[in-house]
């Protein structure tokens, strides 16, 4: 059973090889007063194949350009290790009521002459990326949003899709 005043695909999915104008500005190291509430999630792969994710801020990534990132990690992260063992991560965050998450590739940056911070960096490529939203729904920050109109229906379909998932649950373990 359908509901017809719902979207046909209320999924909206963009594929990007190079960062969004939005993104590269974000990243672009200006301003970051004001960039003070972004966190962005790094998630590695350990060598135990457990996924391990890490919260950065805008102080920790930079947009050098339109395909690449530059993140400052300490030598001691989790994230550090995993990626020096992969040489791949992916970054998820929130930013302009859309879901991002890119698949990178990973190499060691040399630190600055004069660094004495004590920080890896580490240069990324964007291998793949993807922007996600839906129409009855707006990301306001990190994981959480609001219902929009139509709120009802959606809660609706969410509770028969909640039981549809413990059938099949019960039906797999």
């Amino acid at each position: 059973m359908s509901d017809s005043s719902l979207p046909q695909r209320p999924l909206e999915q963009t594929a990007f090889d190079e960062w969004p104008d939005a993104v590269r500005a974000l990243f672009d190291g200006s301003s970051l007063a004001s960039k003070t509430g972004f966190t962005a999630s790094l998630l590695t792969v350990d060598a135990n194949q457990h996924i391990r994710t890490s919260l950065l801020g805008a102080g920790e990534l930079y947009a050098p350009d339109s395909r690449t990132l530059c993140i400052a990690l300490w030598p001691q992260a989790r994230a550090a290790r995993a990626i020096a063992q992969s040489g791949r991560a992916a970054l998820s965050f929130v930013l302009e009521e859309a879901f991002y998450q890119v698949q990178l590739l990973v190499a060691p940056l040399p630190p600055a002459d004069g660094d004495d911070s004590g920080l890896v960096y580490m240069s990324c490529t964007i291998d793949s990326g993807e922007t996600q939203s839906v129409r009855y729904a707006r990301l306001t920050s990190g994981i959480t949003f609001e219902l929009e109109e139509g709120a009802e229906k959606v809660l609706d379909r969410w509770e028969r899709q909640i039981e549809q998932l413990k059938r099949a649950a019960a039906l797999g373990g």
